[in-house]
């Protein structure tokens, strides 16, 4: 393994991305190829081929990935590299699996359970997988490329690629099967965000008042939580304007907001979502007396 902090190989990360590519899989195979459903970017190609000419996707997801991993290696770092060969090889293994598997989700044929049950399975799959570092390849590393040599973002890269991938599955599905793959896509796309960013919920705030310090001792003494100082000038007055930071949960944010009140009617305060805190008091272990109280 590397020396190097952002190029070490962690065995956590490994079996998460394993745990993701064996959800998404399943998904694949039991919502999507059993009800007839596309999908985007690679795994959609690998549908198509499968509708049209049987052939299994846990060899086309090999075929195809590994063409396009090893031609854009330069654009990946070392761990990028074997988290992404990693991750395209456990998704064709759980592929196979998964077809082996004697398991048949009965659902009426009904579509709508059929793209719900895809969505979430495979969203959350997937989002566990890339918040682990992982990749499955592809269209990701082709939407590299364009941007590295065409100056295209990845974002707009990857939806055109995934509109392309759609509307060439018009070749073995219907119409109707494709609008209930762009309500799958949709879940799938919000489990993925939500996996992302959205599974820690925080405030930060920041706080501008001319009684910055009594704020302080306040949030310290009665919050019991920490408070970083940071300091600014007003534009209009060209004056010195200390400006305070501090991250709370969100049931924390009205006792935050009662507290400044009191001591400055006047004080302007910015709140905004955080997606992700780290740290004593968040993440970790928080002492049970002392600057932080636990957590609620």
């Amino acid at each position: 393994m590397a020396n190097n902090v952002e190029e070490k190989i962690r065995v956590m990360d490994l079996l998460m991305i394993t745990v993701g590519c064996a959800a998404y899989a399943f998904a694949l195979v039991v919502f999507n190829i059993a009800n007839q459903l596309a999908d985007g970017g690679i795994s959609g190609v690998t549908l198509i081929l499968k509708g049209l000419f049987n052939f299994n996707p846990a060899y086309s997801t090999i075929l195809i990935n590994i063409p396009l991993i090893l031609f854009g290696y330069r654009f990946l770092g070392r761990r990028a590299i074997i988290y992404t060969l990693y991750g395209t090889f456990m998704l064709s293994a759980f592929l196979w699996i998964w077809q082996r598997v004697p398991l048949n989700i009965d659902l009426h044929h009904d579509l709508f359970l059929a793209a719900m049950g895809a969505g979430i399975t495979g969203g959350a799959g997937s989002g566990l997988l890339y918040r682990f570092g992982g990749t499955t390849g592809g269209t990701d590393i082709i939407a590299r490329i364009f941007e590295r040599f065409r100056g295209i973002p990845m974002g707009q890269t990857l939806l055109w690629l995934d509109i392309v991938v759609l509307l060439c599955s018009l070749v073995y599905i219907d119409i109707r099967h494709v609008a209930y793959t762009v309500l799958y896509s949709y879940v799938f796309s919000r489990l993925v965000n939500f996996i992302l960013s959205g599974t820690y919920a925080a405030k930060g705030v920041l706080i501008v008042s001319t009684k910055s310090r009594e704020i302080v001792d306040q949030i310290m003494t009665v919050m019991q939580r920490g408070v970083s100082i940071l300091h600014g000038e007003g534009g209009y007055s060209h004056q010195d304007r200390p400006m305070l930071y501090v991250v709370v949960s969100p049931s924390e944010l009205h006792e935050l907001q009662m507290i400044v009140s009191d001591l400055d009617k006047n004080a302007f305060m910015t709140i905004f979502d955080v997606n992700e805190a780290i740290g004593e008091g968040f993440t970790y272990s928080r002492p049970t007396h002392g600057l932080f109280k636990r957590a609620r």
